[in-house]
């Protein structure tokens, strides 16, 4: 996991168990990576409110922004179980917040091996 700290501005990552919300891993900054039950709350919200407006398909990411900061939840699916969460917080100052979420989504799956 500490490799998905080497995007420019990312300060804390979490793997949460995306329906317990229980937190399997972090690195860096726990707190900015965000409250494991707090980001599995939220995302299972924004889906059901998705699916309620007619989206189909599965949550695949959220990305929240403030003056300071970036907080963003990919949607990790694994062979067998629930559905992961990789949340990452960022520096808003130094990160590209495409690049690292892009750089995030590739190393994902580098998670679950």
């Amino acid at each position: 996991m500490v490799r998905l700290l080497d995007s420019p501005g990312v300060t804390g990552v979490a793997l949460v168990d995306a329906v317990t919300g229980l937190t399997y891993g972090v690195a860096g900054n726990a707190e900015e990576a965000g409250d494991g039950a707090e980001c599995a709350e939220l995302a299972a919200l924004i889906a059901e409110r998705l699916g309620r407006a007619g989206a189909e398909g599965e949550l695949e990411s959220v990305i929240m922004t403030s003056r300071r900061r970036h907080q963003v939840l990919l949607a990790v699916a694994r062979p067998v179980g629930d559905p992961l969460l990789l949340t990452a917080g960022m520096d808003r100052e130094r990160a590209n917040l495409a690049l690292a979420t892009r750089s995030l989504a590739d190393r994902a799956a580098e998670v679950l091996a």
